[in-house]
């Protein structure tokens, strides 16, 4: 029978975690503000569309995009 033994260590006072949270917290409260703009919810509904639906309404895809962003579309 084979018996494990564990040397008790110290680890490190301050863990890393700790000084990482507030940048893990800054970094979500921006994606859940980019999330809500109403831009994202317009691009999100497109996404839900098929190009044939689109096309059904004499609409592409780029057109939207283009239409939905403004002069901050780049394609």
């Amino acid at each position: 029978m084979a018996t494990i033994a564990t040397a008790g260590h110290k680890t490190a006072a301050f863990p890393t975690s700790a000084l990482l949270a507030p940048f893990r917290a800054i970094g979500r409260f921006m994606i859940t503000l980019a999330e809500a703009s109403p831009q994202m919810r317009a691009l999100n509904r497109l996404s839900q569309h098929s190009d044939a639906e689109l096309a059904a309404k004499g609409l592409t895809r780029e057109g939207e995009i283009r239409r939905i962003l403004g002069g901050a579309a780049a394609l």
